[in-house]
């Protein structure tokens, strides 16, 4: 297999440098090189619900407003906006110098240009339930329908809500909210999967599933660079999809491939002191940047005493919950199984790196096992004496960690079972209620903490919604209501630390850390991006 892989990449990099146009000679072509080591489902934006698919659509494809590396949002194909005194209307003015990718299902096969009618079919589309996106939770509770969105003409699009949404610029920046062509879509149906056309900065080549893709420049594409350059630089992209990650690693070690993302425990101590730092031995090889990364690592507890699981747990009472919050030395735990990529989590479910985070406001659980011990004493547990075994459901590729969250809690009196199972059913038996303790991550979905805090939203219990440990608040809900009639960035993140601190005092989770990006780059490459989305940015990539 592996030597199949390499022969078909030879075979498309001589495709590549038939179908690149030339500068001076094909020597100077440059081609940057990613491997997806979790596969690639769909290039529809409609199913962009995954790291790897989030990071080929957002070179594929464009939307209404993007996020700059400090999660800021610019313009992107709507050059600018208004937004109506009640907060219920938004207002699009496009570009008039946005084009398509070349297809067949175009006149002459040449892309037409992109306009306000083609959001109006790309947001449709998505809350069309003959679809099925995964992403139609973007639109569902926030319009009446399709006929929501609005084109005035080619270059006005609207948007009707049926209640404010401050973070709506926010959700717009995700990938799902791409914008697409009806003809297109229409003629290739479910193979628009394998055959994407959108308006991006590089357009569809080549795919073999599992094994390479292909991205070409987009010669027609409409942004420029910071000194007016047109972009992209790089003439193609080449994806890999070698799944264990030392053997993608030492690729890109071979400087076989241009990036490299995340460090896996098997591997890192090669790679990272326990400071966080390269080894000497790779010192000088590669650039490593590391930073925020909006992921918050938990562990969730099922605390709705209406359901049967809940009933006979000692976790349904308060102060085993934040027993087992004070019982985690988090520091350690980071510096030792992480090698300090990441941070302790000592303040809320909002991750570092997310606008409203603010550790001196929101107040967590430091490590203080004897004050986990005297909470025990006081729930009628003293030294764990009649405690009911607790089971803690994870995933292998977590099993390290919460072997060590086993010893801990063990030291301050509370038993524990680690229970392995399967990724995939794992997160079938949280999102039905099905374990009473588990392992969880919260990546966001668009760079608002109302995303991270619509996870304790009482009606967004299961099976509505994504609140997974059955926490209901009326004071919490209260505020979250009250945080869509508040445009103000500033005065919404004072609702939102309020309500982050009401969670930690509830104890429906255990904070393990906030995640750190590990992004890797071969010492020739320049002009990348760092956010805290971790989103794959390439148009301003140059590679020497």
């Amino acid at each position: 297999m592996y030597i199949k892989v390499h022969r078909v990449l030879w075979l498309l990099f001589v495709v590549f440098l038939g179908a690149c146009k030339p500068r001076d000679n094909t020597s100077n072509k440059t081609i940057f090189n990613i491997n997806l080591d979790q596969g690639l489902s769909s290039m529809d934006p409609a199913f962009a619900r995954n790291q790897n698919a989030l990071w080929i659509d957002n070179q594929l494809y464009n939307g209404l407003v993007q996020i700059d590396d400090s999660l800021h949002i610019k313009p992107c194909i709507a050059k600018k906006w208004e937004l109506s005194p009640n907060g219920l209307l938004y207002t699009f003015h496009l570009r008039r110098d946005v084009y398509f990718h070349d297809d067949a299902q175009f006149a002459a096969g040449k892309g037409r240009r992109a306009t306000a009618a083609d959001f109006v079919y790309s947001f449709g589309r998505l809350i069309d339930p003959k679809v099925a996106s995964s992403g139609s939770w973007i639109f569902s509770d926030k319009v009446k329908g399709k006929e929501s969105f609005i084109a005035l003409n080619d270059t006005t699009f609207q948007i009707k809500l049926k209640q404010p949404f401050p973070p709506m610029l926010s959700l717009l920046t995700a990938q799902y909210c791409s914008v697409v062509a009806r003809e297109v879509v229409e003629h290739y149906g479910k193979d628009f999967r394998s055959h994407p056309v959108g308006t991006g900065p590089f357009k569809f080549k080549y795919w073999k599933e599992g094994e390479v893709l292909a991205l070409l420049k987009n010669e027609s594409y409409w942004e420029t660079g910071v000194h007016g350059e047109r972009l992209p630089h790089l003439d193609a992209i080449r994806s890999t999809f070698i799944s264990d990650k030392q053997t993608a690693f030492m690729e890109f070690i071979k400087q076989k491939l241009d990036f490299f993302n995340g460090i896996d425990g098997s591997y890192r101590d090669d790679i990272l002191t326990k400071s966080g730092r390269i080894t000497s031995k790779y010192r000088g090889r590669f650039k490593m940047y590391t930073g925020p990364f909006l992921n918050t690592e938990y562990l969730g507890i099922l605390i709705d005493t209406n359901i049967s699981i809940v009933k006979q747990s000692p976790l349904k009472m308060l102060k085993v919950r934040q027993a087992i919050n004070y019982g985690i030395n988090k520091a350690r735990m980071v510096k030792y199984l992480r090698n300090s990529t990441g941070a302790p989590g000592y303040a809320g479910f909002i991750p570092q790196g997310m606008p409203g985070y603010d550790s001196t406001v929101v107040h967590g659980y430091h490590y203080n096992p004897e004050k986990a011990k005297r909470l025990l004493a006081e729930a009628g547990f003293a030294n764990g004496k009649n405690l009911p075994e607790v089971v803690l459901s994870t995933t292998t590729s977590y099993r390290d960690l919460i072997e060590y969250i086993q010893g801990e809690l063990q030291q301050i009196g509370i038993r524990t079972r680690v229970e392995l199972v399967q990724g995939a059913s794992l997160r079938e038996l949280i999102a039905k209620n099905g374990v009473n303790f588990f392992r969880a991550s919260w990546i966001a979905d668009y760079p608002d903490a109302e995303n991270y805090l619509s996870v304790f939203y009482g009606k967004n219990k299961i099976p509505f919604g994504p609140n997974y440990t059955g926490f209901h608040n009326n004071k919490f809900d209260a505020l979250f209501e009250q945080a869509y009639n508040i445009a103000d960035d500033r005065q919404r993140f004072k609702l939102y630390q309020q309500m982050d601190n009401l969670v930690m005092q509830q104890a429906p989770v255990v904070i393990l850390y906030y995640d750190k990006l590990v992004n890797l780059y071969q010492n020739n490459i320049t002009g990348y991006h760092i956010n805290a989305q971790n989103l794959l940015v390439l148009k301003d990539v140059m590679k020497k």
